[in-house]
Parts: C-alpha cells; structure tokens; sequence
C-alpha cells in the first residue's frame, strides 16, 4: 500500500507540473465562475423571487450539473497523461519493470488523478457554499451534490485511465476517453426512449445516477453504481496491463 501512495504522490507532483493541467484548473475555474455568477443574478431576478425554488438547489445544482459537463471534456484531457503519455515517452516499461505490484501502479495513477480532480471539485464547491454567509442554505442537497460529482469524477478518472491503457498516443487517448464517456453519459436519453433497453441504458448512464443525487436525493444505489463502476475499469486497466507485461 505504501508504494501505492508513492505513485499517487507522484502522479500528483507530474500533473502540478505540467502546464496542461494548471490550463484546465484555471479555466475551469474561470467559466465555472462565471455561470455561478449569472446562475446567482438569475435568480436574484423578479422571475424568480416568488417562487419555491430554492438557492441551493437552483444555484448549487445548477452549477454542479454543468460542471458535470465541463468535467467531461477536461477529465480525458488529464487521465492521457496517465498512461498513453509514458507509453509514448518510454518510461512505461520501466514502470512495469518496477517493484511495484500492478494493482499498485494503476491505483496509485488513480489516486493521484482523483486527487487533484477534487481539488478543482473543492475550489467549485466553494461557490456556493459562500452564499451561507447571507442566506440560509440547504446543506443537506449540497452535500449530495458535491458527494455525485466527486464520486461522478472518480468514474471518470477510472474510464479515462483505461482508454490511457489501451493507447500509445496521447492525443488519441484523450478523444477515445472523451467518445467513452460521452457515450455511458449519453445513454441516459435511450433509457427515455420507449424500448426493451431502456431501463439497462437508464440504469448504466453516468447521468442519471448524478442527477439523482445533484437534487438532494441521496440513494445508496447511486453510489453503489459508482463504486462498481470504478472498480471495473480499475479492474480493466489492471488486466490490460498485465497481458502486456507477459507480451
């Protein structure tokens, strides 16, 4: 386990130095800001001053769930770096020749991943959070807001840093895990589809599960699926890796 955390460590110090990921950090940051700020001057609006929605669930959940989508362009952008990059450097054979178990490398690679994934989860979530300070927040919804996004990115990071094993290009890695999840996110509109399928596609979309919890719905379900999900394309990765060591 502790080489785990060496890896993970690792990992976080080469994304913090790499100009890619301070890129997608302050951008993020800057259009997330942005739509927190006209979430928040829309409703302060008269068209919304009378209603029953309240602050938390129109400025808190409407920010998490676009950042979802922000999240799904950027987390491919980082996870190439995982694998496909010291594919294409090199480096990797020297990594699987280390002492290190597989299971080990792959989850310290996620780790690191998630890490620095939640960090950018944290600062978003401070938006919000802020508004505590002048109104009274339901806490309860943002807390299972913020709990379906980060568990959303850490199924992200565990796609992503798949599709990072299966490619020798970085750049190709990057289109393929963004393909990959724009796909398990998409099949949340064939589960609303009439047709024998759609309770299996509702029931596998990346979506659907988030949105549950993005308005306060808290469901061991949800996180069950999420947790699963990443288990087996930790899983995948792990074995994908250890046909190439005996190849």
């Amino acid at each position: 386990m502790n080489r785990t955390w060496i890896i993970a460590r690792h990992e976080w110090r080469r994304l913090f130095s790499s100009p890619l990921a301070w890129a997608c950090l302050g951008i993020v940051q800057l259009v997330l800001g942005i739509v927190f700020w006209l979430l928040l001057a829309e409703f302060a609006g008269l068209s919304y001053s009378n209603t029953q929605i309240g602050v938390a669930e129109f400025v808190g959940g409407g920010l998490f769930g676009f950042s979802s989508i922000v999240f799904l362009i950027v987390v491919p952008l980082l996870a190439m770096r995982s694998f496909a990059e010291e594919r294409h450097s090199g480096s990797l054979e020297l990594l699987l020749a280390s002492p290190a178990s597989l299971s080990q490398i792959v989850l310290g690679k996620f780790l690191g991943l998630v890490g620095f994934l939640w960090l950018m989860l944290g600062l978003t979530a401070l938006m919000p959070l802020s508004l505590q300070i002048g109104t009274s927040l339901d806490l309860g919804l943002l807390a299972a807001a913020i709990l379906g996004l980060a568990l959303m990115l850490a199924a992200f990071a565990a796609a992503g840093i798949f599709v990072s094993v299966l490619c020798a290009q970085p750049v190709v890695a990057a289109l393929a895990g963004f393909g990959l999840l724009l796909v398990l996110w998409l099949l949340q509109i064939a589960g609303a589809a009439p047709g024998p399928l759609a309770a299996v596609a509702e029931h596998v979309s990346l979506l659907s599960h988030f949105d549950a919890l993005r308005r306060g719905v808290f469901d061991l379900a949800d996180v069950a699926y999420y947790l699963l999900f990443c288990a087996a394309f930790i899983g995948l990765s792990i074995q994908r890796l250890a046909w190439e060591r005996r190849a």
